[in-house]
């Protein structure tokens, strides 16, 4: 008995385990099931020699054929006579029913599993020198749509997008967001971006870069760093070094994160980024556009290239070496990045220069003479800068970024007034440690979104007033919805107060920047954007998180707006190559102007600013206008 239940159990498992193989097995089972029916009838009617009434006996292939025939069509039976054999095509033919009526199951139950798999997006990708982006957030859409722009030139771009979402809800929410694909396909898949299995599912060995966004989860930086281990250290990837591009929040992070994509990660610092770029802009309004104009795809772009007819100049001969582009500084040999270098530094064969230009096929030198109203250049007038008193509304984990990069550029003896409501603004500001004694800080524990708190804080005083938003509390429309109460609560107290004030707000989502305009501010600072902007040209150049760390590092040259009346006359009209001589004579670059009249207010909504105008056209500026210099200081 013992050994008889074992073999019963044996068949029982040895039928689970083929009824577990899916629908394939399903099917074996019932075309098993159907031939042994369709061969007994065929063998029972051969032996007893039942025929239809007045027919002959059939053989045994003659009888396992019409049992077939039955079975694949009940409504054949209809015509048979005698009982005898109706009574065996009868039970040939409940048999049929049954088995397809099974199959037919079978076949609908495997089609709508096979739908589910491709509907949670579970396949692997197949193409090739395709833009992968990694995790999901707010800024997708805007990387999307600058990877759009950037890939018109290319044949059959693909984006292939994973994230730990649903592949139908991904889909939709790009198709509702993002307007025109233009000649991009997008593909998405669900799955762990940090898992090795499922990061094979988008191809990385065949990839032709790769963007970490930084998801919505508690410790976001934690997942990005894994997801670029996952990538460096496949077993499977490949020899040739990927092109990574990942956001980082917490700058306490990079050093890991360094560690861990080595050479072929860029790592974009997002709240280093968006800190630094509000604390330049707000002390100069405007710049902004310019940081938007360098990063976004539509317009002009920083290039990486190398440039022969330069090598053996001068920098600052490479300067004038160009009427339709912008020569910003050197990569070296060794991919080191060096923005406004001395003039006088050679440029070496091997080297790359960092231009600023519509597009590659643009960057020539200028072959036609030079045309230099050098009676125009001024002489070099040093204006006095005194303590600035700076007043910042609102908070949230970029604040004490901003307060200490604020703290670096003022003169001795300058003030900041920071006032907020959120449960960690006190201990933040506690916690503040700044580089130096040049500014001191007091802070008020107020509703930012009330008119009689913001009245008891004298605005009017205050030289520059930085909004930030309460990303960190609130949703992003939430944030931004408080954000523009309290500028238009400025606004009415700067119509009261009969004066300008210099008013620089960060918003989180693009298209509240057009809502918030009717505040009047100097400038917006839309954080998401940004960043957004930044992934997607580090996924295109190798360079770009390097040359934007030089460009916003207090060490280096930065960008700066200033006075066009100090560097040319503006009673006569002068061409932009003399404008870029007398900046080379300071030892800055000239890389544009701010002209604001109301027909320079192009579509784009950059204020009147120009970024790499063309240098041979003759204008006249007004006392008003300013031109973009990178500078040390």
């Amino acid at each position: 008995m013992k050994t008889g239940g074992n073999w019963r159990a044996r068949l029982r498992y040895e039928f689970d385990k083929s009824m577990a193989g899916g629908a394939v097995a399903l099917i074996g089972w019932l075309a098993l099931i159907s031939l042994v029916v369709i061969s007994l009838a065929g063998a029972f009617l051969a032996l007893t020699g039942i025929a239809p009434e007045g027919g002959e006996p059939v053989s045994f292939i003659e009888g396992t054929w019409a049992s077939l025939m039955r079975t694949f069509d009940a409504g054949t039976m209809g015509g048979d006579q005698g009982w005898g054999f109706r009574l065996v095509a009868l039970v040939v033919t409940l048999a049929g029913i049954f088995v397809f009526s099974a199959l037919i199951g079978v076949i609908s139950s495997g089609l709508e599993s096979k739908l589910d798999e491709l509907r949670k997006g579970r396949s692997r990708v197949l193409e090739s020198d395709h833009t992968i982006i990694l995790n999901w957030s707010p800024s997708i859409f805007d990387v999307i749509s600058e990877l759009v722009i950037a890939n018109q030139s290319r044949r059959r771009p693909r984006i292939v997008i994973m994230a730990n979402k649903d592949k139908v809800e991904m889909e939709d929410e790009i198709a509702t967001k993002v307007a025109d694909l233009k000649n991009t396909k997008i593909v998405c898949r669900s799955g762990d971006p940090t898992d090795l299995y499922d990061l094979d599912i988008v191809n990385p060995q065949n990839s032709r870069s790769i963007i970490v966004l930084s998801p919505e989860d508690v410790d976001p930086d934690s997942q990005v760093i894994k997801s670029v281990l996952a990538l460096v250290n496949d077993p499977k990837r490949r020899p040739q070094p990927y092109m990574i591009a990942a956001e980082i929040r917490d700058a306490g992070n990079a050093d890991v994160a360094r560690i861990v994509g080595g050479k072929e990660m860029q790592m974009v610092l997002a709240d280093d980024l968006i800190s630094r770029i509000v604390v330049h802009t707000s002390r100069q309004s405007g710049l902004s556009a310019v940081y938007s104009e360098l990063l976004d795809f539509d317009g002009c772009e920083i290039y990486t290239i190398e440039q022969p007819a330069l090598e053996g100049k001068p920098f600052a001969a490479g300067v004038m070496a160009y009427e339709n582009c912008t020569l910003i500084g050197i990569c070296d040999r060794d991919g080191r990045i060096h923005i406004n270098p001395a003039p006088n530094r050679v440029i070496e064969s091997g080297e790359r220069a960092v231009i600023i230009a519509e597009d590659d096929d643009s960057i020539r030198t200028w072959s036609n003479e030079i045309n230099l109203a050098k009676e125009a250049i001024l002489t070099p007038v040093k204006r006095p800068v005194g303590p600035e008193r700076t007043l910042v509304l609102g908070w949230n984990r970029r604040g004490p970024i901003i307060a200490t990069e604020l703290c670096r550029y003022v003169t001795p003896g300058s003030h900041l007034t920071i006032a907020a409501d959120t449960p960690e603004f006190e201990t933040d500001i506690a916690g503040l440690r700044l580089p130096n004694g040049n500014m001191t800080i007091e802070h008020h524990v107020i509703d930012t979104s009330s008119r009689a708190a913001l009245d008891r804080l004298n605005i009017p005083s205050f030289d520059h007033v930085l909004v930030l938003g309460y990303s960190d509390d609130m949703t992003m429309q939430s944030a931004d919805t408080r954000t523009l109460i309290t500028l238009l609560h400025i606004r009415k107290i700067a119509e009261g107060a009969g004066l300008h004030i210099n008013v620089v707000s960060e918003m989180t989502d693009v298209r509240n920047r057009e809502l918030a305009e009717v505040t009047r501010a100097d400038d917006f600072v839309v954080s998401n954007k940004l960043v957004s902007l930044m992934l997607a040209q580090a996924s295109e150049n190798q360079f770009m998180a390097a040359i934007f760390a030089e460009l916003l590092d207090e060490d280096g040259s930065e960008i700066y707006m200033r006075p066009i009346g100090d560097y040319v006359a503006i009673d006569r009209p002068v061409n932009f190559f003399t404008v870029a001589l007398a900046a080379l004579r300071r030892g800055e670059i000239a890389i544009g102007y701010r002209r604001q009249r109301g027909d320079d207010e192009d579509h784009r909504n950059l204020g009147g600013v120009t970024v790499n105008p063309s240098r041979s056209e003759m204008l006249t500026y007004s006392p008003d206008d300013m031109v973009i210099v990178l500078a040390q200081d």
